[in-house]
C-alpha cells in the first residue's frame, strides 16, 4: 500500500473509478481516523463490521474485514474504496444495506482519505 501512496497523491491516481477522488492534497488535510474516518465508519458500517462481532451478528460481513480500528481500515482499504468510496463497485454498492447510506460526498471524501494512506 505505501507503494502505491506517492502514486495517488501526487501524479495519476491508481484508482480504476468513475468518480475519482478530488482535491486529495495528501499532508494538508486534517481528516484522520478519530476526526472522520472513525465516525463515518461507525455511523455506516461497524454495526457489521466490528471485531466485536461474532457468527451471525455480523450480519454475513466476513470474519476479519473489520473497521472498528485504523489497522483494519488500513488493511481492508482497497476493499472499502472499491465497494464504499470511489471504486467502480460503488455506484451499485448495497453497502451498507438498508438505509440511510453515506452522501456522494463523504463517499469521495472517504475515498481521498484512503489514497493519501488512511492518516
Amino acid at each position: 500500500m505505501l507503494l502505491a501512496l506517492p502514486a495517488a497523491c501526487g501524479g495519476e491516481d491508481p484508482l480504476p473509478a468513475r468518480r475519482q477522488p478530488t482535491g486529495a492534497v495528501c499532508g494538508s488535510s486534517t481528516q484522520t481516523y478519530a476526526t472522520f474516518a472513525a465516525p463515518l465508519l461507525a455511523q455506516y458500517c461497524t454495526s457489521c463490521h466490528s471485531s466485536a462481532l461474532v457468527g451471525a451478528a455480523r450480519s454475513s460481513a466476513p470474519a476479519g474485514l473489520d473497521f472498528d480500528t485504523l489497522t483494519g481500515v488500513r488493511a481492508a482499504a482497497s476493499a472499502i474504496d472499491r465497494v464504499a468510496g470511489s471504486g467502480p463497485d460503488a455506484d451499485n454498492t448495497d453497502m451498507p444495506p438498508g438505509s440511510p447510506r453515506p452522501s456522494l460526498e463523504a463517499r469521495a471524501q472517504l475515498a481521498s482519505w484512503l489514497a493519501c494512506g488512511a492518516p
